[in-house]
């Protein structure tokens, strides 16, 4: 009996558009991610899907709802799906909290298994615990199919431990794209295995945004 799992990229989100770490923010969604949103509503309608999860940020909540409410089902918060909060660059604009704390940007691009500013959730602590969270969205759902909506760092330790069950790998994990699509299949024992992953292919180019490294960002190397 195979359990599968949409997760899905929050929609762009505000603090997205003004480069703002938003981490545990809860800042809301942009323009372009309404129409993103519809897109995503369209890919779904004939997807079957039984449960809908959702990190309970409005970034993700609102994500959730474009696959639930065309279907009648409510969207349930799982507080364990949040994103990997940054503590003293929580809503901070990036360049100039990045700049003030000496290699962070390294980190965060090179090794990001070490990030932690202060006040913010070790990243290796956040590895486990997304991972406990959505073994436990499968474990009570067995069978059946569900949407979890969250975040892109959230989704880049997803994929990081079932490709290589080691952090230390995170950083050759691609970034999921705002309300790209990854499906994960869970077998009788909780095995998880990768069917496809970062599927954008419902959203026209004109409304998928590019997005540049940190560091790159930080020297000005794209705008």
């Amino acid at each position: 009996m195979s359990t599968k799992m949409y997760i899905i990229r929050h929609c762009e989100a505000e603090g997205n558009v003004k480069r703002i770490f938003q981490g545990g923010v809860d800042l809301d969604i942009s323009d372009t991610g309404r129409k993103q949103l519809e897109f995503l509503g369209k890919r779904f309608k004939n997807i079957a899907v039984d449960a809908v999860y959702s990190s309970p940020l409005i970034r993700a909540m609102k994500t959730a709802h474009s696959v639930a409410d065309s279907k009648g089902l409510d969207v349930i918060p799982f507080a364990d799906l949040i994103e990997v909060r940054g503590g003293v660059i929580d809503g901070k604009p990036i360049a100039e909290s990045f700049k003030k704390i000496p290699g962070l940007a390294y980190t965060w691009d090179n090794c990001p298994q070490d990030f932690c500013p202060e006040g913010g959730e070790p990243m290796r602590e956040a590895y486990e615990r997304i991972w406990n969270a959505v073994l436990e969205i499968a474990k009570q759902n067995k069978g059946k199919n569900t949407a979890v909506a969250t975040h892109g760092g959230v989704i880049r330790c997803l994929m990081c431990r079932i490709m290589f069950n080691d952090i230390n790998f995170l950083k050759d994990v691609e970034w999921s794209e705002n309300t790209a699509v990854s499906l994960v299949e869970f077998d009788d024992d909780l095995n998880a295995q990768i069917v496809f992953s970062n599927d954008r292919s419902h959203v026209p180019d004109e409304y998928m945004p590019k997005r540049n490294k940190i560091s790159e960002f930080m020297r000005g190397d794209v705008e």
